[in-house]
């Protein structure tokens, strides 16, 4: 799965540049493979197999020496964390080839940088040596800086360097932390430093010089910056919309489809069971900016008159849930947060799917003209209006989308929200209380955002548009019955990663408990 879409990459390499539709359907191929075999590897899992600091909590395992000067390993496997968001990469990254179909300049090398994108996000959630995680970690960086520098909107360059920007600064603190983890952490058979990932969650194997309480402070909040700018944490959010508005729309799926979940899945893969005290530690501060996240993107998002910077600030709101939940070190509340974070996925997918279909047709993402429109009567004034009415199915679709945004009941948004509250409350009273308000804020803005779009009169420039075609249902069929199938029977999902949460959850709270943290607390 990891290097399958580079093998497509070099495909791509021989065919003519002027041949579009070979190199689509080899970047179909290609993805479409990885996505038979992330299902298989679905299917043969093993959920009840868990462990965190060795290799029997771990699955489909290849471990090898890689550069052997400095223990260095080729070492992947999955386990019930890591699974959900495989499986998520490789369905989106299926359909956003589909979703890519418009795209017209410069075509075979868009295909080789989404491929190569690929190949980061899927070895950056299937990398148990730390040396190559990070590896994956930075390829992800250069193809989407590229694919929205290049590709991207009118302010594509300022949008591609700021999230470039963003993220190597928190690959630095990454780097610094990778280091004196390496430098003090010993392979229990050879003796020499290593970066294997289950090694360095054992702390028996820690080194005393990474003992120290404002060390293992330092340690953690470098880290915790680092995936905190990539979940995007308020006050790291600012990259995101201006990266989602002037990135292709296939682009915006990745983005907020998976790149933003490898800032949380980070810290419960690193953080908490190589740091488990200073992470009971400071679960406040995570709980707190969880409840930031919530409340001040919806408020953010309901600000929007751009369609696709709502739903950006939506996904600054949504990820918050998965803060607050994974925060509480309850099981509802931690396998609240993975799901969500899958679920998450699928929804958000949808969002952008959607704003790039009357985007393509439209040529604006509008809710309501800017005030300084260049067409001067337009100013102030709805975008569409009872779109509805033109294209029913297409409302129909993004009614369902925007209502399992909203967490209605019956869709996989409720569920996973829900169990992050029933998690979250027994130990965040109050967090919990004043984020469930983040949820009054977000009924409103997507009933408003509705109201606008699709319901009224329709405006007589919009009565000409064709309705969503077989090409664009393709990619967001598979979305929608995933979300109302979830929403009604999540076990497929929940089952598979339970075990595996619970344990993590132990194995922090035993660590935090050897080192004197007894359980958590707020510092006032």
């Amino acid at each position: 799965m990891t290097f399958l879409p580079v093998v497509g990459l070099v495909v791509l390499l021989f065919i003519p540049r002027d041949r579009l539709n070979a190199i689509r359907w080899t970047a179909v191929f290609f993805t479409g493979l990885v996505l038979i075999i992330a299902v298989v590897t679905w299917a043969r899992f093993d959920p009840s197999q868990t462990g965190i600091n060795d290799e029997r909590g771990f699955q489909f395992i290849d471990h090898v020496s890689w550069i052997p000067a400095f223990n260095i390993e080729y070492f992947v496997g999955v386990d019930g964390l890591s699974m959900p968001m495989v499986g998520l990469t490789a369905l989106l990254a299926f359909l956003c080839i589909f979703a890519s179909w418009g795209i017209a300049k410069a075509v075979k090398g868009y295909f080789c940088m989404f491929l190569l994108l690929e190949t980061g996000m899927m070895g950056t959630f299937v990398a148990l040596d730390f040396f190559l995680f990070y590896v994956f970690w930075e390829i992800m960086l250069l193809p989407m800086y590229f694919l929205i520098g290049v590709w991207g909107g009118p302010r594509r360059e300022y949008a591609a360097i700021k999230f470039f920007l963003y993220t190597l600064f928190g690959s630095v603190l990454m780097l610094l932390v990778m280091l004196a983890l390496y430098l003090n952490t010993r392979d229990p058979v050879t003796g020499g430093h290593t970066f294997n990932m289950l090694h360095m969650m054992n702390q028996s194997l820690q080194g005393d010089w990474i003992k120290g309480d404002t060390l293992r402070a330092l340690m953690f909040f470098a880290l915790f910056v680092c995936f905190a700018i990539k979940i995007p944490m308020v006050p790291f959010h600012t990259w995101l919309p201006d990266a989602h508005v002037e990135a292709p729309t296939a682009i915006s799926v990745i983005l907020a489809g998976i790149l933003l979940k490898m800032g949380t899945y980070a810290i419960l893969r690193i953080n908490y069971p190589m740091l488990p005290d200073t992470t009971m530690q400071f679960a406040w501060f995570i709980a707190f900016m969880g409840m930031v996240n919530i409340v001040y993107g919806a408020f953010c998002a309901m600000a929007q008159t751009d369609l696709k910077r709502l739903v950006a600030y939506s996904s600054i709101s949504h990820m918050g849930f998965v803060m607050l939940g994974m925060s509480s070190f309850t099981p509802a509340g931690i396998n609240g947060a993975v799901f969500q974070m899958f679920n998450h996925g699928t929804i958000t997918a949808m969002l952008f799917l959607l704003v790039g279909v009357i985007y393509d047709r439209a040529h604006h993402r509008y809710i309501v003209y800017p005030k300084d429109y260049p067409e001067v009567e337009l100013r102030g004034k709805l975008g569409f209006g009872g779109l509805a009415n033109q294209m029913p199915i297409y409302g129909g679709v993004f009614s369902l989308a925007f209502f399992a945004a909203m967490g209605l009941p019956g869709l996989s948004g409720f569920i996973s929200e829900a169990l992050c509250f029933v998690g979250a409350f027994p130990t965040w009273q109050a967090f919990t209380i004043i984020s469930v308000f983040g949820i009054v804020v977000t009924a409103g803005y997507i009933l408003w955002a509705i109201q606008r779009l699709f319901l009224g009169t329709l405006p007589e420039r919009w009565k000409t548009l064709p309705e969503i075609n077989g090409r664009e249902l393709f990619t967001l069929i598979p979305l929608g019955a995933i979300v109302i199938l979830l929403g009604v029977y999540p076990s497929p999902v929940l089952s598979m990663m339970n075990d595996t949460l619970n344990y993590l959850n132990s194995v922090v709270e035993a660590g935090a408990h050897a080192a004197g943290v007894m359980s958590v607390w707020l510092p006032f």
